[in-house]
């Protein structure tokens, strides 16, 4: 029948139909091979409506992509609510340029599902920034939705357990404090992490505890220095929100301003004594130096004395003094 079909048609039309049969044989093959490899992920795709195409499973594995990856993202975003299409939906173009900047494609998914879930405020743009930015989203969006706990001073990084600070009075409190925050997404990407949390809370407890007349009345109110701290905006320009600060140990240290008065004391007896060895010693140099005046006088008065006899004789001599005689 070929050769029938064949003998009715020009030369040049033999080849164009040949090439049109080689051809679909290798589009048929092709097919077949694709669906081989990829059958069972796109069949999973179609089934979910994760709108995954034949043809991006294949250039994705032309670009060394896991498209597990991908179409596991896709089918939870689908599942989840999430949007898939569209300006702002999780197409699998914008998975597949997650993936290759080095995101982590399946952590953001799951942190948009959970922030959907919890009625947050988070699209996939913001999502990737985060991630690419090395914070780890998900673990974000769960401080978001459940606070996590500070301590300060946090005793991983620092040898003491507890902030000193020092009333007006001069008694040492040793206060240890319970941060409790949340993450703030519109700032996480550039704003200050939880040390810097720790260190102004430190700061603003000993500023607090610092202004109190007395260390009775930060026993006593407690609740003071918490107020006092969360006044102060410390949360500004961080990547969380202060919920709360709670104080959770107090205890009364040394009594620094009466060590600081006996040292203070005893320095200025050093300075009186040291004075006083100065008066001292000003008085033996002054005797000293009177000694000597005294010896100086009384050899002008020797040399005078020593004068007396050579007038005497030089007088005799010149017949200037007449001898009595009785």
């Amino acid at each position: 029948m070929t050769s029938i079909l064949f003998g009715q048609l020009p030369p040049f039309q033999h080849i164009l139909v040949i090439g049109i049969v080689i051809a679909g044989g290798v589009l048929f093959l092709l097919t077949v091979l694709a669906f081989f490899f990829y059958g069972s992920l796109w069949f999973q795709a179609f089934m979910s409506r994760a709108q995954v195409s034949m043809v991006s499973l294949i250039s994705m594995s032309l670009m060394k992509i896991r498209s597990r990856v991908i179409v596991q993202a896709k089918i939870m975003a689908k599942q989840s609510g999430l949007p898939i299409s569209g300006p702002l939906g999780i197409t699998t173009r914008r998975l597949v340029a997650h993936y290759l900047a080095g995101g982590n494609v399946p952590n953001v998914i799951r942190a948009l599902i959970a922030a959907h879930r919890a009625s947050l405020d988070l699209n996939f743009d913001q999502a990737a920034a985060i991630d690419l930015a090395g914070r780890d989203v998900l673990d974000a969006v769960r401080t978001c939705v459940n606070p996590k706990v500070i301590v300060c001073p946090d005793v991983r990084k620092s040898e003491r357990s507890t902030l000193s600070a020092i009333a007006k009075n001069g008694v040492e409190l040793c206060v240890r404090a319970q941060v409790t925050v949340r993450t703030n997404l519109e700032q996480l990407i550039g704003g200050a992490t939880e040390e810097t949390i720790i260190a102004r809370v430190g700061e603003g407890i000993i500023t607090a505890i610092g202004s109190a007349d007395t260390h009775f009345e930060v026993m006593e109110n407690p609740d003071s220095i918490s107020k006092a701290v969360i006044a102060r905006g410390l949360d500004s320009q961080t990547a969380f929100r202060i919920v709360s600060i709670d104080i959770a140990d107090i205890d009364v240290g040394q009594n620094i301003g009466a060590r600081l008065q006996a040292d203070q004391a005893e320095a200025d007896t050093r300075v009186a004594r040291a004075k006083a060895e100065e008066r001292r010693a000003q008085a033996l140099a002054q005797e000293q130096e009177m000694k000597a005046k005294v010896a100086e006088n009384r050899a002008h008065v020797i040399e005078a004395e020593a004068t007396v006899p050579r007038s005497l004789a030089e007088a005799f001599r010149k017949q200037n003094i007449n001898i009595c005689t009785a």
